[in-house]
């Protein structure tokens, strides 16, 4: 281990697993620092591993719901920031690189109808505004992705760097840019990722 850590990284390491068994006894690995916030809204699934330096909370708008779900076996790198208002379930087996940023909510309503938040009010006195997040089993996030509230990636999918996903994505796909399209489809017929024209 030491040709890997140095003797500090290896008494984060072991700060970390100290951490991980006392607070949060069915992960993996949380490493230091971790920001939760409302612990008690949260289901931390079977097998969390995180990076450091994630941020990870809850805001229910009812006192006692669990507004964010992990599946088993997620995995977290570094600077990872999830906020969950209503509902954000994240599936099994999930990968996500360091720098995402997942929330369901937003400061205000920007839909185009009469609840709409008037842009000479100050942002953060507007009312929270919340559409479900599911991020479905063995999807993988690159780095600096944006998961915007109401979406939906669906199981097996892959989302390039520096992507926005601002509206659900199907089931084995390829997606990259902002907003995130599809650019590849799994084909289980051949075992290959195939180019969508």
């Amino acid at each position: 281990m030491l040709k890997r850590y140095t003797l500090i990284g290896v008494l984060k390491l072991f700060l970390s697993y100290l951490n991980t068994k006392l607070f949060y006894n069915q992960s993996r690995l949380i490493r230091l620092p971790f920001d939760v916030r409302n612990k008690s809204n949260i289901n931390f699934g079977i097998g969390l591993t995180t990076g450091i330096g994630c941020r990870i909370e809850a805001f229910p708008q009812i006192k006692d719901n669990i507004v964010l779900k992990f599946g088993n076996n997620v995995q977290l790198n570094d600077y990872v920031h999830i906020t969950a208002v209503e509902s954000v379930t994240i599936g099994n087996n999930v990968l996500l690189a360091s720098k995402i940023y997942i929330s369901d909510c937003s400061h205000g309503s920007y839909c185009g109808n009469e609840d709409d938040s008037h842009p000479d009010s100050y942002p953060a006195d507007r009312s929270l505004f919340a559409k479900p997040v599911l991020i479905e089993d063995n999807v993988w996030l690159g780095e600096f992705v944006s998961v915007l509230p109401g979406v939906t990636i669906g199981k097996g999918t892959i989302v390039g760097s520096n992507s926005v996903v601002a509206k659900s994505l199907p089931a084995n796909v390829i997606a990259v840019g902002t907003p995130a399209i599809p650019i590849k489809k799994f084909n289980f017929v051949t075992s290959r990722w195939e180019k969508i024209n």
